[in-house]
């Protein structure tokens, strides 16, 4: 496999556990908590899983062929309301992965430094790419913590639990070794 390949299945690999981590949290919430928010200043998960889904249908349709701004989005709209239920929320989300999954699954080794433009600023494949995994990162952590901070001692811990690193060190050598 060539260093490109390797980008873009480890790019797919990445967003797939960012996705999840968010998921994760989402399903230990009802719909209120949901739309929850500490403050006039602060975004709900359910805020936030609309903007996130926003800009990656806006980003990720037509990816190699026109502007990652589509006219047809407003985005200050993304920040403004909520949904009916937990269902709709999720389609809604679910929809934007869809859109990049298929996007980043189409992309070959030859796409990677080829330009396309976000907001009519050039940029290749490669840091589009990057500039999403960010962006939407720094979301998902958003609404994990959000999500903690809402459960607090009834949370449900979605990667090593405090006072376990040794623990979980071991078992990570433990799986390598005997494989």
């Amino acid at each position: 496999m060539d260093l490109a390949q390797e980008f873009l299945s480890c790019t797919i690999d990445k967003f797939h556990e960012v996705k999840k981590l968010a998921e994760r949290t989402m399903d230990q919430l009802t719909l209120e908590e949901l739309h929850q928010s500490s403050s006039s200043e602060s975004n709900s998960i359910a805020v936030i899983a609309r903007h996130l889904s926003g800009n990656m249908i806006a980003r990720w349709t037509d990816f190699l062929n026109s502007d990652g701004e589509k006219t047809d989005r407003n985005r200050d709209l993304e920040f403004e309301g909520g949904y009916q239920s937990k269902e709709e929320l999720l389609s809604a989300w679910e929809k934007g992965w869809t859109t990049l999954f298929t996007a980043l699954s189409s992309l070959g080794p030859d796409d990677l430094m080829k330009t396309v433009t976000i907001r009519s600023e050039p940029h290749t494949v490669l840091k589009a790419i990057q500039r999403q995994i960010s962006h939407y990162s720094y979301h998902v952590g958003q609404i994990v913590y959000v999500g903690k901070q809402i459960k607090d001692t009834s949370w449900q811990n979605l990667s090593v639990p405090r006072g376990k690193s040794k623990e979980y060190s071991e078992q990570v050598k433990n799986q390598h070794t005997n494989s």
